[in-house]
């Protein structure tokens, strides 16, 4: 048996930056990973010629401080996001090329009926009380329904619609019609807003670490060090008066307290003795995750460029939903990365290997030409299938949820201490989110032990 002052469970962002805290602080930590790798919901892959391919989260943005800290310790540069040239959206077959947030050549109605609905979720989003979305003025109201028949009551312009839909059902890589309104706004301000959301200059896929975010994870694994042990998915959590037993089928960690890093349906995987309390049990079995495949085409040269394109493109529904200009800070090679979230990533998923790929590059021809039809190198991601994460980046909340048991999203369970981007109340769904709960984990159980006495720090 391991003793130690604390036991991290997951080695993402949160885990490792809980971990690396406590190290700092001069605590002992042991820190259990179930996959094979480092990393959680980012994933940095370096493929033939040293080219890097984040196949999870992969941005920054202005705002973000606690993963820019981090890049600024271990001295992890950025690079801009390319945005020059135009943007695209398909609609029922048409193509609208446009600059800026919303697609000024759709009709005029659909503009104006976009620009309103950008303004009034920018305001109800002005409402939530960061710590506490569930004690909002209109909390009940909005818990109850889903942000599908918000945007029934609310968008009236078809296009307009199937758009926002997509860009923000997407988000939470699950159908509008399953997800909380309230959940929406709260996510939404928790970054600043649905411009910072939605947006790309200046907004939540501003920039990118040069290297991928394994730039930044592999170092922290690195001060880490010997107390990073992979493979070993954690089976029971036993708490008593003095600590906490933390059983994987390898070994078993003795801590003072344990922190639980990992998606909230994960970390329902986990049996513990004693049973947690009704609200946070209840909330493993509420919050799930979503589909998302996430896919980088990679070419010899990002041709896009040249045909005065950006790489961003949008079509609700199509197997290639969103794509993105993932290109590294070289020249070459050129990767657009294609994101397909919600009912068309399972039904994309339920394809053979061989014809999701068709499909794909059938979409990317006919939006950028035929020099989209012959990539050279292909990579899946399918978030869906990776047993530890259940699906997409964020678990989101449906109807009822968040009134209900939002509360016990942060509260500890006895020895039992939470983190993961769902539990940030600042930049939640983001990597930065990660880290600034990895932060507080590490500052609460300092702060918990030193209340009782027993801190030997």
């Amino acid at each position: 048996m391991t003793d130690v002052d604390y036991c991290v469970v997951g080695a993402g962002f949160a885990g490792l930056t809980a971990a690396l805290r406590l190290k700092q602080a001069g605590r002992s930590v042991v820190v259990l990973e179930a996959r094979d790798r480092i990393g959680g919901r980012t994933f940095t892959e370096v493929r033939g010629g040293g080219l890097w391919i984040d196949r999870g989260g992969a941005w920054i943005g202005p705002g973000q401080d606690r993963i820019q800290a981090l890049m600024s310790e271990f001295g992890v540069p950025s690079y801009k996001q390319y945005t020059d040239g135009a943007a695209m959206m398909v609609v029922d077959g048409k193509q609208y090329r446009y600059q800026g947030t919303i697609p000024m050549t759709m009709s005029p109605w659909a503009v104006a009926n976009l620009g309103t609905v950008f303004l009034e979720l920018g305001e109800l989003c002005k409402t939530i009380p960061l710590d506490a979305p569930w004690e909002a003025k209109r909390a009940a109201e909005w818990d109850r329904i889903s942000l599908a028949k918000w945007l029934d009551d609310n968008v009236l312009s078809k296009p307009a619609r199937e758009l926002l839909e997509m860009a923000i059902a997407g988000c939470y890589t699950s159908a509008a019609s399953e997800v909380s309104f309230l959940f929406v706004l709260y996510q939404m301000a928790s970054g600043g807003g649905p411009g910072f959301v939605l947006g790309v200059k200046d907004a939540a896929q501003d920039a990118r670490p040069v290297g991928g975010m394994r730039a930044i994870y592999e170092p922290m694994a690195v001060e880490v060090g010997r107390s990073l042990h992979l493979s070993q998915p954690v089976r029971v959590i036993e708490q008593d008066a003095e600590g906490v037993t933390v059983c994987t089928d390898q070994s078993t960690v003795r801590a003072r307290r344990a922190v639980v890093t990992v998606p909230l349906a994960t970390a329902s995987q986990i049996r513990y003795e004693p049973m947690l309390p009704v609200d946070r049990s209840m909330l493993h079995q509420r919050m799930p995750s979503g589909a998302i495949l996430k896919i980088a085409v990679v070419y010899d040269e990002p041709f896009w460029r040249a045909d005065g394109l950006s790489g961003q493109s949008a079509a609700p529904g199509s197997a290639a939903m969103v794509t993105i200009d993932a290109s590294t800070d070289a020249l070459t090679p050129g990767v657009l990365c294609v994101i397909v979230e919600g009912p068309a990533a399972r039904a994309l998923g339920r394809m053979t290997a061989t014809d999701r790929r068709g499909a794909v590059l059938s979409e990317l021809t006919e939006r950028f030409g035929a020099s989209a039809a012959a990539p050279v190198d292909y990579v899946e991601q399918d978030w869906t299938g990776e047993r530890y994460s259940g699906g997409g980046m964020l678990s989101h909340a449906p109807t009822g949820v968040l009134t209900e048991f939002g509360a016990a999203l942060r509260e500890s369970c006895g020895r039992v201490h939470w983190a993961g981007t769902e539990s940030s109340a600042v930049m939640c769904g983001w990597v930065d989110g990660a880290v600034r709960s990895g932060e507080r984990a590490a500052r609460e159980v300092i702060a918990a032990d030193a209340l009782v006495g027993v801190d030997r720090g």
